[in-house]
């Protein structure tokens, strides 16, 4: 799997690339959780988003495919007595319905050959009046992510889609899904971040 092997490198690239963005990006989801809240985050990654939420929730779980990412998001984590760790897939998540507060997975959309799955498993787990919490590189004017994706498809990456703000607001309407606030993290390659209160 691709991801256990670039688990090691993945920090220190997008630092080197996109460091404002890709610290910042937590920053934003953290400040929509609370201290009673019980997350899910999918896609963990590195754990570039779940040290931000970690100390600010109730209880947090972190999954994701690869073991070797998981790893780094521990080693992030593991001082927070509050995380628990798994391996999971995102279009099939193993959680009852409505089972937690916030539930959040970041750029990870733009990879999957069914975004529309995954989202309906990302608001089927999502309480009423919780908030799933998205956050999606995007294109601006200057084409940074293009530049990226590039890059990262030399070394075995697979885009699935790719996002404007305007297209990411479309797919969200194409879900049924009008009520969304969006956040924008500004820097090299700019992220959006879609955040849907789950009615």
């Amino acid at each position: 799997m691709i991801w256990d092997k670039v688990a090691p490198l993945y920090d220190a690239f997008e630092t080197l690339s996109n460091n404002s963005v890709y610290n910042g990006t937590g920053k934003v989801v953290a400040e929509e959780i609370s201290s009673e809240d019980s997350v899910l985050e999918c896609a963990c990654g590195t754990g570039a988003i779940s040290k931000y939420i970690a100390p600010k929730c109730g209880q947090l779980i972190v999954t994701d495919r690869s073991d070797n990412m998981l790893r780094e998001t521990y080693a992030k984590c593991k001082k927070y007595a509050n995380v628990k760790y798994g391996i999971a897939d995102i279009m099939h998540l193993r959680f009852r319905d409505e089972r937690f507060d916030k539930v959040v997975a970041g750029n990870v959309i733009h990879l999957l050959d069914d975004p529309y799955g995954a989202l309906a498993e990302l608001l089927r787990v999502c309480r009423k009046g919780g908030k799933v919490i998205i956050p999606t590189y995007i294109n601006d004017s200057n084409n940074s992510l293009r530049s990226a994706q590039k890059l990262l498809e030399m070394i075995g990456f697979e885009f699935k889609s790719e996002f404007d703000i305007d297209t990411y607001k479309g797919f969200f309407r194409g879900a049924g899904l009008t009520e969304v606030e969006y956040r924008i993290v500004e820097g090299n390659c700019p992220c959006a971040v879609a955040i849907i209160t789950k009615k």
